[in-house]
């Protein structure tokens, strides 16, 4: 079935019944623009193969959606990715092809990983989801930068930093009057895995402003900040480059605008590669059935991101309390 078309994307809530459905609006110069909202447009084509294949792609998902959920045996999300891109191959093979690449077309498929999804980053997606062992997860790549220097910049307690405490050593000081909860509250963990520093933390210390230009000092051109508030159930992505936040004006990100075979993002635009990085650990990975752990697991192989997991659980990572303020 075709999505509902209109002429302004002020007529989505009175043209589609499905909260979430997709909505195509036509522009008087012939683009055709795609809705998720009223507020979230995904796509902008002329082309008209570009259009039928994104309609083609919304109904197919609802339709293997209700084929899995209705087969004896399987889970609501087992097989769901495959049997969507046979049925595109179905009717035409480029379109499968080009949703198996997750991008506008089916060029530049990215390979498989050939590892465990959760070795590097995405074992800790399940605890982070909950705020444990911290908040934010914030992670730096430039030209010879420091994970000390960054984390002195957050606030970290320099003179903890230079004697390398661990968070073994913060923990153990739970018999000074302050809980784990307090020092967790209190602290950070910092180190360096692969290509990226990274500085995990609940919340920075008053006055601490650790923005792009003092991070441009410190020789950072990328940072990648995830954010989890559990009680609320908001879990945001923040990817900046030299200075600049990566977001095709959308704003802030959150991790559950992710669904299981429904690109999250702009179709063509700047975070495009993420939209083909999470079809690529779909596909890869149909075991995986927490989204966050596929997200997670995509954010590794598109931009190298990971943790030091055993350091983290047996608490030797670097870590240090926050400078208390005189005041």
């Amino acid at each position: 079935m075709f999505p509902p078309t209109g002429t302004s994307r002020d007529q989505y809530t009175q043209r589609v019944g499905d909260p979430g459905g997709l909505f195509l609006v036509l522009d008087e110069d012939g683009t055709v623009r795609g809705y998720r909202s009223p507020y979230q447009e995904i796509f902008a084509t002329g082309d008209l193969d570009q259009v039928l294949y994104f309609g083609a792609e919304d109904a197919v998902r609802h339709l293997a959606e209700h084929i899995v959920a209705h087969t004896p045996g399987h889970g609501p999300v087992t097989n769901l990715i495959s049997g969507q891109a046979q049925m595109l191959d179905r009717i035409n093979p480029a379109w499968g092809s080009r949703f198996r690449s997750g991008g506008m077309d089916g060029a530049q498929t990215a390979q498989p990983c050939g590892r465990n999804p959760l070795e590097r980053l995405a074992w800790i997606a399940g605890t982070w989801r909950e705020q444990d062992p911290y908040t934010n997860l914030a992670f730096f790549r430039g030209e010879d930068i420091s994970a000390e220097q960054i984390a002195l910049l957050h606030g970290a307690n320099p003179e903890q930093v230079a004697a390398g405490t661990r968070l073994s050593d913060l923990r153990s000081m739970d018999g000074t009057g302050r809980d784990s909860w307090d020092i967790a509250w209190e602290s950070c963990c910092f180190g360096q895995a692969g290509d990226w520093a990274f500085v995990m933390y609940h919340e920075t210390p008053p006055g601490i402003r650790a923005d792009s230009a003092a991070l441009s000092r410190l020789g950072v051109t990328e940072t990648v900040r995830l954010s989890a508030t559990a009680a609320k159930a908001i879990y945001t992505f923040d990817y900046t480059r030299d200075g600049r936040r990566i977001d095709d004006d959308w704003g802030v990100l959150e991790l559950i605008w992710y669904e299981r075979g429904r690109a999250p993002y702009y179709r063509g635009g700047q975070l495009d590669f993420l939209n083909r990085a999470i079809r690529r650990a779909e596909l890869d990975h149909p075991e995986l059935t927490d989204e966050f752990e596929l997200y997670f697991h995509a954010l590794e192989t598109a931009l190298g991101l990971q943790l030091p997991r055993q350091a983290i659980q047996e608490a030797t990572v670097q870590a240090a309390q926050w400078v208390r303020s005189n005041g």
